[in-house]
């Protein structure tokens, strides 16, 4: 595994976390998801959108292509 891809991995596993830990039950956007992250690593909604595009490609989330989009993890 390429060291962008564990970075990724890694970044992935901070939403999840995060957001199981908010107990959300219904698909967020990514600048509600970057509200909910307090640590300052993720800089735009952007970057959060990115990575659960990737995950989503593997199955791990669910993309609603509404606008905008929101993610179910």
């Amino acid at each position: 595994m390429c060291h962008t891809a564990m970075y990724a991995r890694g970044e992935y596993e901070q939403i999840r976390q995060t957001v199981k830990a908010a107990d959300v039950e219904e698909p967020l956007t990514a600048s509600e998801i970057l509200d909910l992250l307090d640590d300052g690593e993720f800089e735009s909604p952007h970057r959060i959108a990115t990575v659960l595009g990737r995950r989503a490609e593997h199955g791990d989330v669910t993309v609603i292509r509404d606008r905008p989009y929101r993610y179910e993890l």
